[in-house]
């Protein structure tokens, strides 16, 4: 799904930040908390949604004591390489930039629509178009001529800057923008839907290779016996199932 980071500052991986299975830790398991349906902070202000069950079942085929941090998406990459939590399970969609300073597992979704929201007909070649910081929508505006891209730091704030007149449109994984559109009604979909990313997958260090194996295995076991697609069918109606072979 959603993001690219490309960190102005990615520091070095340090001593203490050694794969949680060779120092037998705990694994943590960081995430934005507030891009539902894929992560959000319930009414108990504990993490919920798709990425959340997703998290412990994985954890649980891995034989793994997982625990959930939640870290602001701008730094989120970086907090991961320093060693302040183990994974990113966090919407974060699969893309070059991304893999040159982090590793993945396999996807734990396919690639997903991107859509176009906004309060009336606009004319995307000429818009304002709202996205949040360093995500793969964000890249995609700054790449279509006669747009002007505007950042923020939430994807609510993204949503309101339609609202309030500070963009004439916004960009965002369908799946986030599907409830806002029909529920409150003030934003329709407006052009064609947008391909964007590799599916999403869990970011893990470099160096965690064993992680990596043990989260690759349990995300084969879920794509096999159809528990990933009832996830899938569950938070992502409309999205892109796999197939029985994975």
């Amino acid at each position: 799904m959603k993001k690219l980071f490309l960190g102005a500052a990615i520091v070095a991986l340090t001593a203490g930040a050694a794969s949680a299975q060779s120092s037998g830790q705990t694994v943590r398991l960081g995430t934005e908390g507030g891009y539902p349906p894929y992560n959000f902070l319930d009414d108990n202000g504990e993490v919920a949604g798709f990425e959340r069950e997703l998290g412990d079942e994985l954890c649980a085929r891995a034989e793994l004591t997982c625990e959930w941090v939640t870290n602001e998406w701008d730094s989120i990459i970086p907090n991961l390489v320093s060693g302040n939590y183990d994974a990113i399970i966090a919407g974060m969609s699969i893309t070059d930039e991304r893999d040159a300073v982090i590793d993945f597992t396999q996807p734990y979704t396919r690639p997903d629509p991107s859509a176009f929201a906004a309060m009336g007909d606009v004319a995307l070649d000429e818009a304002v178009i709202a996205a949040q910081t360093g995500t793969i929508q964000a890249g995609h505006v700054a790449s279509m001529p006669g747009a002007t891209l505007v950042e923020f730091a939430t994807p609510e704030e993204t949503v309101a800057a339609v609202r309030n007149g500070e963009a004439d449109a916004v960009i965002a994984d369908k799946a986030f923008l599907v409830p806002i559109v029909e529920n409150e009604g003030d934003l329709n979909f407006i052009g064609e839907d947008v391909l964007l990313g590799g599916g999403i997958g869990l970011g893990l260090r470099e160096s965690d290779d064993s992680l990596q194996q043990q989260f690759d295995a349990a995300i084969d076991s879920m794509k096999q016996d159809g528990s990933l697609n009832a996830l899938i069918e569950k938070w992502l109606p409309g999205s892109a199932k796999f197939d029985d072979a994975g």
